[in-house]
C-alpha cells in the first residue's frame, strides 16, 4: 500500500473551497477528469455521508462513497470499485484556514491489483494520481480566485 498526500493553498474562504472540492462535477475542470457525477445523494447534503460519486479519468474509472462529512473541515471517502482494480484504504480531504486562504490536504492510501502491484503503484500510479489530484486542486484555485466581470478589481473598471 502507498499513501499519497497532495497539498495546496487556495486563496479563497474555507467554506467555498470545501463546497468546490466536494462537488464532484467540478473535477472535470481538470483535463484529466473526463466525466464526474453524483450517482446517489448523501444523507443531509448532496455530497454527505453515503453519497456515491462516479469519476472517469484518462487513467481509469472510480466509484467512491462518502464515509465522513464534516463541513467545512473534512470529508472521507472509500473507493468501492475501480478500473484498473485497486485496493483502497483511505481517501480524505481536509481544509484548514490559513493566512493565505485555505490549505487543502488530499490523502489517499491504495495499491493497484496487478502482478507486481506494489511496484506499479509506487512507480507509475502514485505519481500519476498525485499529478491528477494537483491539477484538480489547481482548477479549484483558478475557479475560486477568478474575478467576475463587474466586481471590484475586475478588468471592466
Amino acid at each position: 500500500m502507498e499513501t499519497l498526500t497532495v497539498r495546496r493553498v487556495i486563496a479563497a474562504p474555507i467554506a467555498d473551497v470545501f463546497a468546490w472540492c466536494t462537488t464532484t462535477t467540478n473535477y472535470t475542470r481538470s483535463p484529466f477528469v473526463l466525466k464526474a457525477r453524483l450517482a446517489r445523494p448523501g444523507a443531509g447534503a448532496p455530497y454527505g455521508v453515503g453519497a456515491v460519486r462516479l469519476h472517469t479519468w484518462v487513467i481509469g474509472w472510480f466509484r467512491e462513497r462518502i464515509t465522513s462529512y464534516n463541513p467545512p473541515y473534512d470529508f472521507d471517502y472509500a473507493v468501492d470499485r475501480s478500473f484498473p482494480p485497486a485496493r483502497h484504504e483511505l481517501g480524505r480531504m481536509t481544509f484548514t484556514e490559513v493566512a493565505e486562504g485555505t490549505l487543502v490536504v488530499w490523502t489517499t492510501t491504495f495499491q493497484v491489483r496487478f502482478p507486481f502491484g506494489a511496484a506499479l503503484t509506487r512507480v507509475v500510479a502514485k505519481p500519476v494520481i498525485a499529478h491528477v489530484f494537483g491539477r484538480i486542486l489547481d482548477a479549484a484555485g483558478t475557479a475560486l480566485t477568478a474575478t467576475p466581470a463587474g466586481r471590484p478589481g475586475s478588468a471592466s473598471e
